[in-house]
């Protein structure tokens, strides 16, 4: 919601103070067609050239959270450490049980408890690739910490390439607007002998492709790279979240303890209280007895 009205407030503020200053819109309306055509197709075209179809597919995916916002929310977070607490408590208490879980989450009771989670591909293999590693005896906690940071450095670079496509085509946008204004002058001095009322318009429509190369960039493409890194960057709090339960659970802390290390990691506007969290536990430990 908050990004359909910052999309409304650009146009409503450019385009209203243009016409607030005694701007002629139609001049713009006039040229725009054909300014679009060369600068978005061009715009188009140049980022089919750089991403395959995969990549392609993602960026146009991820363009949806500008205005869904991050995936994860506090809910979301507090369901977490609900359902790491159960299965450390499992694997403790029956490290033969905990199998079960580990290697069909689909299947896994606990789990279809929190079903967002469990539809989460990443989030359920993390969880049950570091349980797994401890069954089998790597549990060395900073080994596996470093393991588990390259993969989630891995997985975050790759989540990130649809930002890094739309800030790409963002920087090119201005030097198209470029190319189309002077397509304009070109057509201009070819009708040089045409009065000043006329020569003049001309000139003007071939300024809208540098002003819509501009706009296109800095007022809405940009903006929705910003976007879509800061969404992405705040969904990964989400698998570090993951590691830090996990690797603490290495380091033989007690449940708890390392329960309270996920909740204190958890970002402060997603973070349950203590007492909200331990409430929640208490319902976990009911429904696992």
């Amino acid at each position: 919601m908050i990004g359909i009205i910052g999309i409304l407030v650009i146009f409503v503020m450019v385009f209203g103070g243009y016409l607030a200053a005694g701007g002629k819109i139609g001049i713009i309306l006039h040229a725009l067609p054909f300014e679009m055509m060369m600068i978005g197709g061009a715009a188009i075209g140049a980022f089919l050239i750089s991403n395959d179809a995969a990549a392609i597919k993602h960026t146009l995916k991820d363009i949806g959270k500008v205005f869904k916002g991050p995936k994860w929310k506090s809910d979301d977070y507090r369901d977490l450490l609900c359902l790491l607490f159960t299965l450390i408590r499992l694997a403790r208490q029956n490290p033969v049980a905990i199998e079960e879980h580990i290697e069909d989450p689909g299947q896994s009771a606990i789990f279809a408890k929190y079903p967002r989670i469990l539809a989460d591909k990443e989030a359920v293999a993390l969880i049950g690739d570091t349980l797994r590693s401890a069954s089998m005896n790597y549990d060395d906690p900073h080994q596996v910490e470093e393991v588990l940071e390259k993969r989630m450095e891995a997985s975050q670079h790759h989540a990130l390439h649809s930002s890094h496509a739309l800030q790409t085509m963002a920087d090119g946008l201005p030097a198209l607007g470029i190319v189309a204004a002077v397509l304009g002058v070109i057509k201009t001095m070819a009708s040089i002998d045409q009065p000043p009322e006329i020569l003049g318009k001309m000139i003007g429509g071939a300024l809208v492709g540098t002003f819509l190369g501009v706009f296109l960039s800095y007022g809405l493409v940009g903006p929705f790279a910003a976007k879509v890194r800061d969404v992405v960057e705040e969904d990964a709090h989400f698998y570090k979240l993951i590691r830090e339960v996990l690797v603490a659970n290495l380091h033989n802390h007690a449940a708890n303890i390392c329960i309270e290390v996920g909740r204190q990691n958890t970002p402060q506007h997603n973070r349950p209280s203590f007492g909200d969290l331990e409430d929640a536990l208490k319902s976990a430990k009911q429904d696992a007895a």
